[in-house]
């Protein structure tokens, strides 16, 4: 492989093992989420910290294209027989995941029906940043994973939504019509876009090309994702206020709920054969929840749905939780297994 390949999404040999360095504190101490924990404190100080719109979509959408763009770097590097059975494995996983999420839903609430699809479509599906953030983690450590790793991503961000919009049954919205231009926003939106025409620009354009924006999809990325995490953080520190109002077993099923299907991550991923990273990410992938595709399906195919249940348990508790404890969490387990 090209040496001046990008490193980020790129599986690399370490000289020699890590250890058990990877702590809550390692990661409390990253710059990505210190910036986000600084968000929640102006929030919750009522601070005047907050960007724009414009620019919160225009990180996103830089964080999205890069991720994509990497991650078809990685894609056009690996073999095809590599990537299949992970591929498979995702989309299983974006099944079971919402069904999990629906169970512990319907045994620890009283939410209606709606209301627990809702949630369950949220978190079925996956968190850009949250991968972002565990990523860089593992670049930290320099801990190697597989390159293709974005795939993944892309392609749990869809199932666990339609999963959770067919759960919502007969209550959904204006019935199929709803249901059926939720799905087309949901491939159509930006997200998607986005993500997977990255994979594609990637996976497509020749190495001395992808060397040429290389610096700013690449040496910009740790940058922006701190501006993105800080901004993140004050809309989290926001929905903090709305937990007690949604009650005590919707608390506790934003924090089980990320540990069931995270840990079933890890173990799926270590059964088809990914590394100790690979293994982590897709743990991570499948423990997240969705704050941007999903919330955009939702108001669409479930109007009644009520936001404050699935914006405070995808962003305000389950989003920290994983930054900060998850992570780590995840990648130990991956490598207890591993």
């Amino acid at each position: 492989m090209d040496a001046s390949r990008p490193r980020p999404i790129t599986l690399r040999h370490r000289e020699t093992p890590l250890g058990d360095d990877v702590t809550t504190l390692s990661t409390l101490t990253s710059p990505a989420v210190l910036a986000f924990l600084l968000g929640v404190l102006a929030a919750l100080l009522r601070s005047d910290v907050r960007f724009p719109d414009a620019v919160h979509t225009a990180l996103s959408s830089y964080l999205l294209l890069a991720i994509g763009l990497k991650g078809g770097a990685g894609l056009r590097a690996s073999d095809v027989g590599d990537v299949v059975l992970p591929v498979l494995a995702a989309v299983a996983l974006g099944v079971v995941t919402p069904l999990l999420a629906w169970a512990a839903l319907r045994l620890l609430t009283r939410l209606e029906r709606v209301d627990r699809a809702a949630v369950a479509a949220h978190y079925g599906s996956t968190s850009l940043v949250t991968f972002t953030a565990a990523v860089a983690l593992l670049e930290e450590q320099a801990e190697p994973y597989e390159p293709y790793a974005a795939t993944l991503l892309a392609v749990l961000e869809v199932p666990g939504i339609l999963i959770g919009l067919l759960l919502a049954g007969s209550v959904a919205g204006a019935a199929g019509a709803g249901r059926g231009e939720a799905v087309r926003e949901i491939l159509t939106g930006r997200s998607i876009m986005l993500l997977v025409g990255g994979l594609a620009i990637g996976a497509v354009a020749q190495p001395a090309s992808y060397d040429t924006i290389a610096p700013l999809f690449v040496g910009l990325f740790p940058g922006i994702l701190v501006l993105f995490l800080l901004d993140l953080g004050v809309l989290a520190g926001r929905r903090l206020r709305d937990v007690p109002a949604a009650g005590p077993g919707l608390f506790v099923a934003a924090l089980a709920i990320p540990l069931v299907n995270g840990t079933l991550g890890v173990l799926v991923g270590t059964a088809v054969g990914l590394s100790v990273g690979g293994a982590a990410l897709l743990g991570v992938l499948t423990a997240s929840a969705s704050y941007i595709a999903a919330p955009a399906a939702v108001r669409l195919a479930l109007p009644q749905a009520n936001p404050a249940y699935y914006l405070t348990t995808s962003l305000g508790v389950t989003f920290p939780f994983n930054l900060v404890v998850g992570i780590p969490l995840f990648v130990a387990l991956a490598r207890a297994l591993g």
